[in-house]
């Protein structure tokens, strides 16, 4: 782009037809004020139609990608084997603490507590000779897992998938952490009916609560440091199995 006069704050991206031409840091008000087509102190029409996009409107900034974290990888906690004979054994345990699994119902917080429940319903079936209720809880949340300075979780309305009520329900997700993502989740659970009883199972409890809200089911405790993140990778929506330590790098 020719030299510019002027300054306009916020540093937002110029599109084009042809891609990216540059930053609106330099471009006058007067070039701003007419976006499709820059003249004048820009030098010229940009090529094909320009559109400018401001900096409160862009997704992904500068700054944003400044601020994104950067992790490193410090070692493999789980294969996907022992990720399923760890199921395996959870499923036992379930049928067992219930005296079979007539009256269980299996809740997935989704992402990846859904892929867990499913797959527990056919790991129980096998042992029971019977289906097992499954269902999905959705929850739009900050994850407990990368930073505890979001918002609280909020709760997504939407029917869960069976009758909750008079139900030993088991819910499930991937890492257990402060605690907050589970909060949620129950005061969404009995928003859809009143469970006999409600037990939690996760594949991983981090620890660092910040509530008194602990598992009945556990697949593993890992002690992590507040800079230590534990990555579950399922097929079903990563594509990938394993369990992985990662850690914020400065």
């Amino acid at each position: 782009m020719a030299d510019c006069k002027g300054q306009v704050r916020g540093g937002g991206l110029i599109f084009g037809t042809s891609g990216i031409y540059g930053t609106t840091r330099g471009i006058s008000g007067t070039a701003l004020r007419h976006p499709v087509r820059l003249w004048g102190e820009m030098g010229g029409p940009l090529r094909g139609a320009a559109v400018l996009i401001s900096s409160s409107a862009i997704v992904m900034s500068e700054t944003t990608e400044a601020r994104k974290p950067k992790l490193r990888e410090k070692g493999r906690l789980m294969s996907a084997s022992e990720i399923e004979r760890t199921l395996v054994r959870l499923a036992h345990e379930i049928v067992e603490k219930h005296d079979g699994s007539k009256n269980v119902g299996l809740v997935g917080i989704k992402r990846r507590g859904v892929p867990l429940a499913q797959r527990l319903a056919v790991l129980i079936e096998k042992i029971e000779k019977h289906p097992v209720d499954t269902g999905v809880l959705d929850i739009s949340f900050y994850r407990d897992d990368l930073s505890t300075d979001g918002p609280r979780p909020k709760v997504v309305p939407g029917a869960i998938g069976f009758d909750v009520n008079g139900r030993d329900i088991i819910l499930m997700d991937d890492v257990l952490y402060t605690g907050r993502t589970i909060r949620a989740a129950l005061d969404a659970l009995f928003d859809h009916g009143r469970p006999k009883s409600v037990r939690l199972l996760v594949l991983i409890d981090r620890g660092h609560r910040e509530l008194p809200i602990e598992a009945t089911y556990v697949g593993r405790t890992i002690p992590t440091s507040k800079r230590e993140i534990i990555e579950v990778k399922l097929n079903e929506v990563d594509g990938q199995e394993q369990v992985l330590l990662v850690e914020l790098v400065d």
